[in-house]
């Protein structure tokens, strides 16, 4: 072993920063879009017929905005850091590589805001967006990929951080997710048709669609939470040895719980049940995960009082919690039969959404983007206190609302009389949802709030701040 010391060698903190900032800004346009797209299923005729404001072009953009603008720039951003400190290595690649990452990505987005409102859209949920940008996405993939792995392969000892462990699970399930489902055969510019048909595209469709969710949504954000977790509570994770055992058990199961979404349609009922099973299997580890995550705060509880960063990262961890449990349980095909189809669905995604992605995102993004403009904190404490509990009143109306509402439409669909017709007719359903929507709405609304709150928070902080020049530290190398 010999010691390595070069004062030189200073961490690629540029991209870093250029990703956190974009996270805010995409949060704030991927929200706004929902906030309208909400209000127009309460208030059809809101835009006045205008087709690119039209519902239909609408959600993909906002579904698009806030998965990979706002939670996608968020994991690249954090998992550039975290692999730079966790490897004591400057980013593989050098700054090119990195601002190659940044740029392709936010070109990429910029072309799905200008094509998804134009109509051209591939009709895939959650891989709306064409063949050409496509093409781009896994470009900037690769190189991504490159990036982190390569400072992974150059990093100081041979021991990994579990962090990076998901961050790497994530990376490369998305390449195979995103090049799996999107096998298509282009038309035109803009226009392409699935190589797949039938059965088999749907059952492709949701291996990916809820995969998506898993690898990007779940295992990308438990990397942030295993780093930054321990960090803002200042105290090591519980269980490192569960971690591992939570790592290995979430991906293996993850991947085969995709059918449950085709639950009572034209795919054989074993795979139906294969997707069933594995899903209600999947309620371990995620659970797991909760707990360990909870519980490094052990010895730290006090820090809930006066930190409103903690109570971010560990309200996140609540809603990963309940919803996990409530995906699980609406797997079943006795409950799916209730839920399939109503807004109960959505109460269930938002609160995985806005709850554990939203909020473990902005905690993690409190805690850093101050240190990556040489302050310690952000420049409004009082602000973060602001955002977290209009955000919070935002979350429970929202969820609640959608809740309520879907248990209403499923127990209003099934209804029948004594003769066997339908005891209410669907439009009656919709009239009886008005008012959740309209709840719906307004918690959307409060959440949009918050997001406003951290984008002046964090331009304020930005302004006030300066960007530090922070060198890798002596460290030993492997031999």
């Amino acid at each position: 072993m010999s010691p390595v010391n070069n004062p030189g060698l200073t961490y690629n903190d540029k991209v870093v920063r250029q990703f956190a900032i974009a996270t805010v800004v995409w949060g704030v346009i991927g929200m706004l879009v929902g906030v309208i797209a909400a209000a127009q299923l309460a208030w059809p005729d809101l835009t006045y017929g205008v087709s690119w404001l039209s519902y239909g072009r609408l959600r993909p953009l906002h579904t698009n905005g806030v998965i990979f603008a706002f939670a996608g720039s968020g994991l690249i951003g954090t998992s550039l850091y975290v692999v730079q400190r966790t490897s004591q290595a400057r980013l593989f690649g050098g700054d090119g590589l990195g601002a190659f990452v940044f740029w392709g990505w936010t070109l990429a987005l910029v072309a799905a805001v200008i094509t998804l409102p134009l109509g051209l859209n591939s009709s895939k949920e959650y891989a709306e967006l064409e063949w050409p940008i496509d093409i781009l996405i896994t470009v900037v993939w690769v190189a991504y990929a490159v990036a982190f792995f390569g400072t992974i392969a150059r990093r100081a000892m041979s021991h990994i951080y579990v962090a990076n462990w998901f961050y790497g699970s994530f990376i490369i399930a998305i390449a195979l997710l995103h090049i799996g489902n999107n096998v298509e055969l282009p038309v035109g510019w803009f226009k392409s048709y699935s190589a797949y048909a039938g059965v088999q595209d749907a059952m492709v469709q949701w291996w990916y669609g809820h995969n998506a969710v898993g690898f990007l949504l779940t295992a990308g954000f438990l990397g942030m939470m295993y780093y930054f977790i321990p960090k803002a509570a200042e105290r090591p994770i519980y269980s490192y040895r569960l971690s591992i055992v939570h790592f290995w058990a979430l991906i293996f199961t993850y991947m085969w719980a995709g059918p449950h979404h085709l639950h009572y349609t034209a795919l054989p009922d074993w795979v139906q049940s294969v997707g069933m099973v594995f899903s209600v299997i999947l309620l371990a580890p995620s659970w797991g995960g909760m707990i360990n995550g909870i519980m490094t705060l052990s010895g730290a509880w006090h820090k809930l009082r006066t930190d409103p960063i903690i109570r971010f990262l560990i309200v996140s961890l609540s809603f990963y919690g309940m919803s996990t449990f409530e995906g699980s349980l609406l797997s079943v095909k006795t409950m799916n039969a209730l839920s399939h189809y109503t807004d109960w669905t959505v109460g269930h995604v938002h609160a995985g959404a806005l709850g554990w992605v939203g909020f473990i995102t902005m905690g993690s993004l409190y805690w850093l983007i101050p240190r990556l403009y040489g302050r310690t904190s952000m420049y409004s404490t009082r602000a973060i206190e602001l955002h977290f509990w209009i955000s919070t009143i935002g979350i429970v109306l929202y969820i609640a609302s959608m809740w309520i509402a879907g248990v209403m439409q499923g127990l209003m669909w099934r209804a029948v009389n004594d003769d066997g017709t339908l005891t209410y007719a669907f439009v009656e359903s919709v009239k009886a949802t008005f008012p959740f929507y309209v709840v719906r709405l307004a918690g959307g609304v409060l959440y949009l709030g918050g997001m406003l709150v951290m984008l002046w928070n964090t331009v304020k902080t930005v302004n006030a701040g300066r960007a530090p020049v922070v060198r890798v530290p002596p460290m030993v190398a492997p031999a």
